[in-house]
C-alpha cells in the first residue's frame, strides 16, 4: 500500500491550496446564508445584492474579486473583502493541515493519512464558519458544534483516543463551560457569563482534543478575546452588538409590541436582549466564539509544541 513519504510533497501542496480555495468558497456560502435561514445548495451562487445568478468565471476564488475590483459584475455593488480573506483562509488551512498533519507521518497509508486530512480539514473548516459568523451576529450554529462532536468521537483512534475518552472530553467541555459561566453565574448575576453556543464549542474541543485542549481553547480563548475586545475599543471607541444583531433584536421587539407570544419568549431567553447597559464595564456583550475558534485551531495544528511547553514550564521546573 502506496505510504505518505512517496507521494511529491510541493504536488501534494499544490492540490491541498486549490482543495482549500473551492472549500473556501463554499464557506462563503454558509457564512452568508445559514444566519439567515437559507439553504447553502439552493439557489446556487447568487449576488447578495440583486440577486443574479453568479457566472462561473466570476466566481473563481480569490481571483475573480481581483478582476472585478471588489465588485459584482451585474450592479457594481461593493463585495465584502470577506470573500477572498475566507477564501484565502481555506487554502491557508488546507496546507497548514497537510504540513502539519499529514507530510510528517512519513510510512502512514495514504488512504489513513487522507481520513485523517479530511477530519482536521472539515474541523478547521468549521471554526472558521464559527468565528464568522459568531463575530457578525454572535450565534454559532448546532450543526457546527453537535456534527462537530460526533466527528471528535467517531475519528478519536487518529488522535490516540478511544471513543469512550473523547465521549467523556465532550461531556468535560460542555459541563466546565455551562456550570461556573452559564447556570451559577446567571445565579449570582442574574445573566449568564457566556453562551450556550460556546459551551457547545467546548464539547466539540473536548470530544477532539480530552481535557487539554479544553483548557488551552478556553484559557487561550480569554486571553486572546480579552485582546480583541481591547482592540475593537480602541478602533471603535466601545465594544457593542453588531448590525445585524441590534437589527434582529429590533425585528423581535416590534414583533412582541404586536402581540407574538413566540417573539416574547425568544426575547425572555436570549441573554442579547437583556436591558444592560453596553458600555458598563462586566456587562459588555462581546462574541466570545471567534477566539474559542481560534484557540482551537491553535491546539488542531500546535497541540505537540503547546503540550511540551507547558510540561517544561509547569511541570519541571
Amino acid at each position: 500500500m502506496m505510504r505518505v513519504d512517496e507521494l511529491p510533497p510541493n504536488a501534494l501542496r499544490v492540490v491541498a491550496a486549490m482543495f482549500g480555495l473551492i472549500w473556501g468558497s463554499f464557506l462563503n456560502v454558509v457564512i452568508h446564508r445559514v444566519p439567515r435561514g437559507k439553504s447553502v445548495v439552493r439557489p446556487g451562487s447568487t449576488c447578495p445584492s440583486c440577486g443574479k445568478p453568479i457566472r462561473p468565471w466570476d466566481n473563481v476564488p480569490v481571483f475573480s474579486w481581483l478582476v472585478l475590483r471588489g465588485k459584482s459584475r451585474c450592479c457594481k455593488t461593493p463585495i465584502s473583502p470577506r470573500y477572498p480573506i475566507v477564501e484565502a483562509l481555506g487554502a491557508i488551512a488546507a496546507v497548514a493541515v497537510l504540513e502539519v498533519a499529514i507530510l510528517p507521518l512519513g510510512h502512514e497509508s495514504v488512504i489513513r493519512a487522507f481520513c485523517i486530512y479530511l477530519t482536521d480539514f472539515a474541523a478547521v473548516l468549521a471554526l472558521v464558519a464559527v468565528a464568522f459568523i459568531d463575530f457578525e451576529w454572535m450565534y454559532i450554529p448546532d450543526f457546527v458544534t453537535y456534527g462537530g462532536t460526533v466527528l471528535g468521537i467517531a475519528t478519536a483512534s487518529f488522535r490516540g483516543m478511544s471513543i469512550l475518552g473523547a465521549a467523556i472530553g465532550a461531556a468535560l467541555g460542555f459541563l466546565i463551560t455551562y456550570i461556573p459561566f452559564i447556570l451559577v453565574y446567571r445565579v449570582v448575576r442574574g445573566r449568564a457569563g457566556m453562551g450556550i453556543g460556546d459551551a457547545k464549542l467546548l464539547m466539540m474541543a473536548g470530544a477532539f482534543f480530552g481535557l487539554w485542549g479544553i483548557f488551552w481553547t478556553l484559557l487561550a480563548g480569554a486571553v486572546q478575546g480579552s485582546v480583541g475586545a481591547f482592540a475593537l475599543y480602541l478602533l471603535r471607541g466601545k465594544v457593542g452588538l453588531p448590525e445585524g444583531v441590534k437589527q434582529e433584536l429590533e425585528e423581535l421587539k416590534k414583533a412582541a409590541a404586536e402581540g407574538d407570544e413566540e417573539a416574547k419568549e425568544i426575547l425572555e431567553d436570549d441573554p442579547l436582549a437583556q436591558d444592560v447597559d453596553p458600555d458598563e464595564i462586566g456587562l459588555t456583550r462581546f462574541a466570545f466564539g471567534p477566539f474559542l475558534a481560534i484557540a482551537f485551531i491553535e491546539f488542531l495544528l500546535f497541540n505537540d509544541k503547546i503540550l511540551d511547553l507547558a510540561h517544561e514550564h509547569f511541570f519541571f521546573n
